[in-house]
Formats: C-alpha cells, sequence, structure tokens
C-alpha cells in the first residue's frame, strides 16, 4: 500500500495500480525498455493488474517477462470494461495508468488517474479524464516510489 495526502484534496490509500498494456507499456507489441525493472519494484508496494485488448497478439509474451497474466478486455464497450474493473476492485484504493480512448474511463473511474504520452499520442479524452500526465510510462511509474512528487503536482 502507498499512502500520502494531499493538500485540498485528502488522503490517498492506493493498493492497486492498474495499466493498459499496448501504448502504455509497450509499443508495437513490444515492452519498452526499463518497464520491466520498474514494475517489478513496484511490486511489494500494490498489486499490479494489466488491462488488454492484445491489439498485437504478443500479450502471452509481454506477460511471461513481466510475471504476470493480463485480463483481456473483450472488443466493444472497452472503456467500460476497464472502468468497471477498476470499480470492482474499490476505485479509492486504485491508481489507474494509460494513454487510449478506451482507457478514459478507467482513469476516471480510478482514486488517482495517470495518463503518459506515448509515441502513439494519448486520446484528448483520456488527456482530460487524468488527475497527472507524465511524459513517459518510466516517469509515471516512479511516482509511485516517489508520491512527494504527486503531492505536489495535485496539491490545491
Amino acid at each position: 500500500m502507498i499512502k500520502f495526502s494531499i493538500p485540498g484534496r485528502g488522503n490517498y490509500e492506493l493498493e492497486h495500480l492498474v495499466m493498459d498494456v499496448n501504448g502504455t507499456l509497450a509499443i508495437d507489441g513490444q515492452l519498452m525498455d526499463g518497464v520491466a525493472e520498474k514494475i517489478a519494484s513496484l511490486r511489494d508496494k500494490l498489486t499490479i493488474h494489466l488491462l488488454t485488448a492484445d491489439t498485437h497478439g504478443k500479450q502471452a509474451v509481454i506477460d511471461q517477462q513481466l510475471g504476470l497474466t493480463a485480463v483481456r478486455i473483450a472488443q466493444g464497450d472497452e472503456s467500460l470494461q476497464k472502468a468497471d474493473y477498476v470499480r470492482k476492485l474499490g476505485s479509492e484504493k486504485v491508481a489507474a495508468i494509460g494513454q487510449g480512448a478506451n482507457d478514459a474511463e478507467m482513469l476516471e473511474a480510478a482514486q488517482l488517474g495517470i495518463c503518459v504520452m506515448s509515441v502513439e499520442g494519448a486520446a484528448k479524452e483520456t488527456l482530460f479524464a487524468a488527475d497527472l500526465i507524465a511524459p513517459t510510462i518510466l516517469s509515471a511509474l516512479e511516482l509511485f516510489e516517489k508520491p512527494l512528487r504527486i503531492v505536489a503536482s495535485l496539491r490545491k
């Protein structure tokens, strides 16, 4: 669990980190450099969840690289499926990271939503749904190692 307090926003007690895969952790079906190590370093603090439509059909390899099993999202209503997944975990205990249009509702449902910039871009609705925007997935993951960065950005 990661705990912190943001002036003007309240207390956060995060137990889960839910992330999109393609465009967020992987590009063209290939896990980005440094992601596996960053995720491994967070596993003692947060339960890691991966959600994917497996656009490139390479999720089995990514699962093996991360030592996790992603939840496959069915075609149709992908954004709603991701948001429902967050709600079932208990939104108030979830941080979520994504960048695609089908991640917007997930970020909005989570206690803390982070949109990452990607070589694929970032959907405008996802940017607007996020609490924070990070320049890369590695910088987004580092926020959980140094939560005072989150506090500094979101305090009112």
